[in-house]
């Protein structure tokens, strides 16, 4: 091609600084450029302004004066809302006839589709198997049923999000797709909330209410206040099958947890035992190894817990002397963290090689409070060199003195009862005291009695009940026990045989560290909501020490059969009482993948979708309940649950927190998406259970994480942001920002659709397409035919990719598109064919991918230097020089689209061998190509330079934060070092530019250029 002279090319504001020499004339740019009018001015010296104001602001972050993150971020300007005002009854389809609205608005894009996809029922599989795509195969799942008490959070939206795309990929494919909706009931949650209710509106207590009058109460509240969260999964977009919802209390349920029970029992896997259980005196009832939380405490802690009066101290190491029976002057001294428990006392056991204490071996010592004699015995379970080496022995209260207890014949005394108080084998003295306060008084009279020793701090591990945060105890009690060791070795087997596959892998670890130190499950809850167990005491007299008969039925009718043959006596003469307890709320949940299909009944649904073609939860999720899943599965079905399970990771701020109603940091999806004022954000905190201290320093924090609130930003945004996110890395840190990032990612594609709409006219219709780079041939008049049909099949693809991810926004954007004669549309996009590589062969063109795919590369290098420049509206001329022949016919055949995609004015090519232009800033792109940008007159040096320095300040910070922080587990060594060469790379380019601009300092402008 003729080459054009450099002094052909404009800058493009007459107004700032250009070249001596360089002659005036027309761009040959596509795009028109302002002259020096006084708009122009204006707009340079505005911009001008807000580059010495981001100056400032970034220089006064590098000497640490700047404000924190949150309060310098810009309050946002609520966009423009557009609602969706033609009148559609619900079910009916949207109304897409008229033109789209100007911008993106969430509220429009999201109205009226959801019922109408329900109504056509595009989410049934019976639907999918009539599709002309139709693969045969199956696709099923379960929602993680959410407890009915509580409304969504940004983690279920996670959940959401990602098997909701996985769903919508899979029924475009052509696939049957059953994802199955349910909500647990919560035994515990549900009734709690219903107790409180019930003595705020009528002052009335539980026990003052049959258990039926209470269970009317619970099924009332559960029918007025259980829809939100399923009309949350609407909102979010979730393509469940409605009308195959489940519940975990109702009849089908019900019928499926009795069933197991039963056949649990009869293979010897569910006994009933008194032995210590975590016990929430809170709660008043039994919770499993799973809800109890162990803190880890440094030394000496106060924390507050329910129904006690004030702060208890915990993290201490109490000494406490233990006279020796006949020997005045003798003592042994035992270190207890739970002095509370010293009149449960029944030995003092030392380790029997320790020889502080040999000469008492067999010798008898007197309970400092209760004066009788205590054995002193030895056992190698006792560590001497914790504490004193000396430990007060407690069976009826500590799991390890339960089992040194059991081996030494010893007799467990139960001084704490089910409400935290001191029992009566106390003494009247302590008699009906809280625990913490019996603890003070136990201490003072000690100190009386001369037998007080001090206290120092000593870390420890603090048992807490996850539900209600009060400190467990271990009781004896009566209670219903599954035994867990056969089932729990099979499915450590299915894991390491990959008969299981967890991914992430690395929490293959967790599971087998798990299953191999499993203990039995208790699954009794003193509770009223929930399963009652089906299990029947036969009530006889009998000799004392006898144990008590219990006997199992799906109804009282075969359990009394049961009773007669154990008994030997007619069913109609005995007496049978039901078991008042309930079964552990994880119990039916541990049933979900195939009592919600049917089971224990041989339903279609469960020949067809059992087991589940995968599991996607929570990683908090995998011993709670996923655990549970696959061991009782396995046992009552012969067949693990499901073979896949995809993991993801926690939800946490941006700054790394974990979302806690206690910090103010934790996000409604539905204050995301609809956006809401500070104003709202703070009353919905005062109308929490915060206590007052508490909740002023929650606001506060509140403010200065939203300070202007939180923006509307739409489900698409939300459910793209979510999924954007490796879900096989750490932790999720999310930002309302980044959020807000992802609408305006909306609205570039609704820009995009309306220039689409606007090009194609109203009387295109599809045909075969073409390959072309069609933006700025578009702008010509007549539009030429080609690239019309690639805009639309562009267009039409990249709506039904975007599908899974968007489903609002591709469902409304891809309705207006005209449809192709001859082959009956697709109704929805919910079910338009998914883009397969097979369908798109014929596109394929191997050798124009590869070139244009050149092409792209130029375009990156040019956006790249622009930002690094910061150049937002200048066009700037660019000239690209290669010495590989073919790329010189390449780059001249996209000259003019390479200026639109880039953002720049003309584009040129300088000759092999030519001299690169002074002042022009410089970029690889390759051994063989270089892209050189104008600057001079475009960017003012003195205002660049001290905001790519804050910049690199910032980069450099994050590369050394990077540098020395230590990997999470589960954080993949590719993409941290894909993190570390990224942040290397962009220093490199600041190093570079940075350079470059002091040049332009330093060097007059240069002399006119002669022509290449």
């Amino acid at each position: 091609m003729p080459h054009l002279p450099l002094a052909s090319f404009r800058p493009p504001f007459w107004g700032l600084r250009h070249s001596r020499g360089l002659p005036r004339f027309h761009s040959v740019s596509t795009q028109s450029e302002p002259h020096g009018s006084p708009i122009s001015r204006r707009n340079r010296e505005a911009k001008q302004k807000r580059l010495r104001e981001k100056q400032a602001t970034l220089e006064a972050e590098i000497a640490g004066e700047s404000k924190s993150p949150a309060e310098s971020i810009k309050a946002w300007r609520p966009k423009e809302l557009v609602l969706y005002e033609i009148p559609t009854k619900p079910g009916e389809k949207k109304d897409v006839s008229g033109p789209l609205p100007p911008a993106y608005s969430p509220r429009y894009v999201e109205a009226a589709w959801y019922p109408w996809w329900v109504r056509e029922g595009f989410f049934k599989p019976e639907y999918q198997a009539r599709l002309p795509q139709a693969t045969g195969e199956t696709f099923s799942m379960c929602i993680p049923p959410p407890n009915v008490t509580g409304s969504l959070h940004i983690g279920h939206a996670l959940t959401v999000a990602i098997q909701d795309a996985l769903v919508r990929w899979h029924r475009m494919r052509g696939d049957q797709v059953l994802w199955v909706p349910g909500s647990d009931h919560a035994g515990i949650a549900t009734q709690a909330v219903v107790e409180k209710q019930l003595w705020k509106e009528r002052g009335v207590r539980r026990h003052e209410l049959s258990r039926e009058a209470f269970l009317r109460e619970v099924w009332q509240w559960k029918e007025a206040k259980g829809g939100e969260i399923c009309e949350q999964l609407r909102a979010l977009g979730a393509s469940l099958d409605w009308d195959r919802e489940c519940f975990t209390m109702d009849v089908g349920s019900s019928v499926a947890v009795t069933e197991a029970f039963v056949r649990l029992y009869k293979a010897g896997l569910l006994y009933r035992n008194h032995q210590l259980v975590n016990w929430s005196c809170a709660l008043r009832s039994a919770i499993s190894d799973i809800e109890v939380e162990n803190r880890p405490l440094p030394g000496h802690t106060q924390l507050r817990l329910p129904g006690c009066p004030t702060p208890v101290s915990f993290g201490l190491l109490f000494s406490v002397a233990f006279p020796v029976d006949g020997e005045p002057d003798a003592e042994v001294v035992v270190g207890t963290t739970r002095p509370e428990t010293l009149p449960g006392d029944v030995a003092v056991a030392v380790h029997p090689d320790d020889s502080r204490y040999t000469h008492l071996h067999g010798r008898q010592l007197r309970h400092p409070l209760m004066g009788q004699p205590l054995p002193l015995i030895t056992d190698y379970a006792v560590q001497p060199h914790v504490g004193t080496g000396a430990v007060k022995v407690t069976p009826a209260h500590s799991p390890a003195d339960a089992e040194m207890g059991a081996r030494h014949g010893l007799s467990p005394l139960n001084v704490i009862a089910e409400d935290g108080t001191m029992t009566s084998l106390c003494g009247d003295w302590l008699q009906g005291l809280h625990r913490f306060v019996a603890r003070e008084k136990i201490m003072s009279v000690l100190s009386e009695w001369g037998l007080f020793r001090g206290l120092q701090n000593h870390p420890m591990v603090l048992p807490i009940c996850s539900r209600s945060g009060d400190v467990i105890e271990y009781l004896l009690k009566n209670q219903w026990f599954v035994r867990c060791q056969e089932m729990g070795a099979r499915a450590a087997k299915a894991v390491e045989s990959g008969a299981l596959e967890l991914s992430p892998s690395f929490h293959q670890k967790n599971w087998q560290h798990w299953f191999s130190h499993i203990g039995d499950w208790c699954v009794s809850r003193q509770l009223w909501w929930g399963h009652q167990i089906p299990a029947y005491l036969v009530v006889e007299d009998h000799a004392q020490g006898e144990e008590d008969c219990w006997v199992v039925g799906r109804s009282e009718a075969e359990a009394r059969e049961v009773a007669a043959e154990l008994t030997g006596r007619p069913g109609a003469e005995l007496t049978l009482e039901r078991d008042p307890d309930v079964l552990d709320t994880w119990f039916s949940s541990a049933l979900f993948p195939f009592s919600a299909l049917g089971w224990p009944q041989e339903t279609p649904d469960l020949a067809r979708f059992y087991p589940l073609s995968l599991l996607e939860t929570g990683s908090d999720l995998l011993l709670f309940w996923v655990g549970r899943m696959v061991m009782l599965g396995t046992q009552l079905t012969g067949q693990l649950p499901f073979s896949k399970v995809l993991l993801h990771p926690m939800v946490r701020d941006r700054q790394g927190r974990k979302m806690s109603k206690s910090l103010g940091n934790v996000l409604d999806p539905r204050d995301i998406i609809s956006g809401v004022e500070m104003q709202v954000l703070q009353e919905k905190l005062r109308s929490g259970n915060l206590d007052p201290a508490e909740l002023a320093i929650v606001a506060a924090a509140q403010k200065k994480d939203f300070p202007h609130g939180i923006p509307e930003c739409g489900t698409d945004a939300l459910r793209f942001t979510l999924c954007s996110h490796g879900v096989q890395a750490g932790d999720l840190h999310l930002s309302v920002s980044e959020v807000q990032s992802c609408r305006h990612f909306c609205n570039k594609i609704w820009n995009a659709l309306r220039f689409i709409l606007n090009a194609l006219g109203e009387k295109f219709v599809p045909q075969p397409a073409e390959e072309e780079a069609v933006k700025p041939v578009l702008w010509h008049s007549p539009r030429p035919l080609g690239p019309p049909q690639v805009l639309f099949s562009c267009a039409d693809l990249g709506l039904r990719l975007l599908a899974p991810l968007m489903p609002f926004l591709a469902e409304e954007l891809w309705q207006r598109l005209p449809p192709r004669p001859g082959c009956p549309p697709a109704p929805s996009i919910s079910v338009a064919p998914y883009p397969s590589a097979c369908s798109l062969e014929h596109w394929r063109q191997p050798e124009l991918e590869r070139r244009f795919s050149r092409v792209q590369e130029v375009v990156q290098v040019l956006r790249a230097l622009r930002a690094t420049y910061q150049l937002t509206k200048a066009r700037p001329r660019v000239l690209l020089q290669s010495s590989e022949p073919g790329d010189q016919g390449l780059f001249e055949a996209f000259l003019e689209p390479l200026g639109t995609l880039g953002y720049c004015g003309a584009v040129g090519l300088l000759p092999p061998g030519a001299a690169a232009p002074s002042g022009w800033a410089q970029a690889p792109l390759s051994d063989t190509a270089q892209v050189y940008m104008e600057l001079q007159g475009l960017v003012d040096p003195q205002i660049q330079l001290p905001l790519l320095a804050a910049r690199r300040y910032k980069l450099q910070k994050q590369l050394d934060s990077l540098t020395a922080r230590t990997p999470s587990e589960g954080e993949a060594g590719t993409q941290r070092q894909q993190k570390l060469s990224s942040l290397q790379l962009e220093l490199s380019k600041l190093d570079k530019a940075a350079s470059h601009l002091r040049q332009l300092m330093d060097e007059p402008p240069a002399p006119g250029s002669p022509e290449l």
